[in-house]
């Protein structure tokens, strides 16, 4: 049995845990604050971030939700993530990390500092110039969104991928935060509201962060 250590408003964590949804791979969770990690989950990854997975019995530490989903996608046939001719499979990928690295910075990680960081660790109120910066941000990746939705059936291609699990996690984390305007992106709401309706997703929409309450139209699946 797998065992993930994760954070419940970790996007990269939600990746991971969409892909091993879709696979419908069974595994335990085990709880990680970033800001109160356990000496044993440093030993288990020393960059201190979630997520981990780890499989005891076979002696199996993975770190990084990168080299987890590769790791997965290699080692199990069942409903292929990364797949096509060779040029998809580099969009795949270039999409994958578009979100991972772009999205989080401009968008997921200021809402994360202001919106959680600064209330449940640092005890301040956040900041309101940074919030609507990142909700500025979070539009111009929604624009980009709406016009590949416009042109392909799934963000990478004809078929879903793990580019539409990438861009799902740090939506979900976003919206979740009262990040994400949706007027004018009917296009990215639309697909969105589709994704939410699957099965790997409805577990993200049924967990709630301690104090931090998501807005009214968070869990529901027609938005």
């Amino acid at each position: 049995m797998w065992r993930l250590y994760q954070f419940p408003l970790c996007p990269f964590s939600r990746k991971v845990r969409l892909l091993m949804g879709e696979k419908q791979v069974a595994y335990d969770m085990v709880r990680e604050d970033p800001w109160a990690a356990s000496d044993a989950f440093w030993n288990l990854n020393p960059a201190g971030r979630t997520p981990v997975l780890v499989d005891e019995a076979r002696g199996i530490t993975l770190a990084d939700s990168r080299a987890i989903c590769e790791y997965l996608e290699e080692t199990l046939d069942k409903a292929p993530m990364i797949n096509g001719p060779a040029t998809m499979r580099a969009e795949i990928r270039r999409l994958v990390a578009l979100f991972d690295e772009n999205f989080y910075a401009d968008v997921t990680a200021p809402l994360l500092s202001e919106r959680m960081k600064k209330r449940l660790v640092l005890k301040q109120p956040p900041d309101s110039r940074a919030l609507r910066e990142a909700m500025k941000m979070a539009h111009g990746h929604l624009d980009y969104m709406d016009w590949l939705i416009d042109n392909r059936p799934w963000l990478a291609g004809s078929t879903m991928s793990l580019a539409d699990l990438a861009a799902a996690a740090q939506i979900s984390v976003a919206d979740y935060l009262g990040g994400i305007d949706w007027n004018g992106h009917e296009q990215t709401r639309g697909w969105y509201a589709v994704f939410k309706s699957r099965p790997s997703f409805r577990p993200l929409l049924t967990e709630r962060m301690d104090v931090i309450k998501p807005p009214a139209h968070y869990a529901l699946v027609d938005m």
